[in-house]
């Protein structure tokens, strides 16, 4: 049943795509605008063991990729966007864990109806490249007691799937604004490994149990399906300051069945030092009640090599 589900949605996914797409399959490249950076960020600190100061050594490596790909003809359009990262730091005596972790795709095929508004159907995947854990959290002896970490995250475990057909808004170039009444989405756990409990409730000790419910998505299943769907999302992405960049994306999806909406909101503010060194600050916030009662914030800043290329005409790159 879930194969058929998802065979028919990108079944009309190809086919609104390849309709959009029919009379530009001669067109001239230059239709297309594309954009990449591509960015390591490298801290390193040592400490003499008579340093009267205290501290500990580490190391902490992470790599960034953003890709995009836009093409324009007439009233056809279809944006193509890559946001990726990933990032580790090692400390002395507690070794490497991850720090940065997102795997972003998003397309968007649209036909401009109007002054500044678009028909549009779009496709957006989210998930994790690594391993992720809750460190110190888990009660493997099932004493009480913490005494170890928590496995809780890896690719495709958790995945979220999300198509959305709707209008658009752009009244800028810098700026848009999607509604879609009709969003269907799909979460995977493709691991059981990644499913947990807490032993007592605000105890804050968690044990891995593989029958429990894991992302929203029931024990022994893979896959759940929220066909019933509203999905709000915004868009900025605007140089703010000769050499400053400021993106910043905004996602809402309210399944009809259960009217509790899930929100996450990401920015990303870069100053470009010289050609190849720039400053990234990052913020992530994510509320999603199948995952947490409470507000998930992930915070990123770093100094680094970062290479950037585009052919966008405008100031949006």
């Amino acid at each position: 049943m879930i194969k058929k589900q998802l065979l028919t949605v990108l079944f009309l996914s190809i086919t609104f795509v390849g309709y959009t797409q029919t009379d530009t399959l001669r067109a001239d490249t230059t239709y297309w605008q594309k954009s990449f950076n591509g960015g390591i960020n490298f801290n390193q600190a040592s400490f003499s063991s008579n340093w009267a100061g205290g501290g500990v050594n580490s190391i902490s490596l992470g790599g960034l990729i953003n890709g995009r790909a836009l093409y324009q003809k007439e009233k056809w359009s279809w944006d193509n966007v890559a946001d990726l990262q990933l990032g580790f730091v090692k400390q002395q005596n507690i070794g490497v864990r991850k720090a940065a972790d997102q795997l972003y795709l998003n397309s968007v095929a649209g036909y401009k109806i109007a002054n500044h508004l678009d028909l549009f159907m779009s496709g957006t995947f989210n998930s994790f490249f690594a391993a992720g854990y809750k460190y110190g959290e888990r009660d493997s002896n099932n004493d009480g007691t913490k005494d170890s970490d928590l496995f809780v995250s890896r690719f495709f475990s958790p995945a979220f799937l999300t198509f959305a057909w709707g209008l658009a808004y752009k009244p800028v170039d810098w700026f848009s604004l999607r509604v879609s009444p009709f969003a269907p989405r799909f979460t995977f756990v493709t691991d059981d490994a990644v499913r947990y409990r807490e032993t007592v409730a605000g105890s804050g000790v968690f044990v891995q149990d593989p029958t429990a419910v894991a992302y929203g998505v029931a024990a022994g299943k893979t896959v759940r399906t929220e066909w019933l769907a509203f999905q709000l999302q915004s868009e900025l992405n605007k140089d703010i300051a000769p050499n400053v960049n400021l993106k910043v994306r905004y996602q809402m999806f309210l399944n009809y069945e259960t009217f509790d909406p899930d929100h996450r909101l990401d920015i990303s503010l870069t100053a470009k030092i010289n050609r190849f060194f720039s400053s990234t600050f990052g913020l992530t916030s994510i509320y999603d009640s199948d995952i947490s009662g409470d507000i998930q914030v992930q915070q990123v800043l770093g100094i680094g090599f970062l290479y950037n290329v585009t052919t966008f005409k405008e100031a949006k790159k």
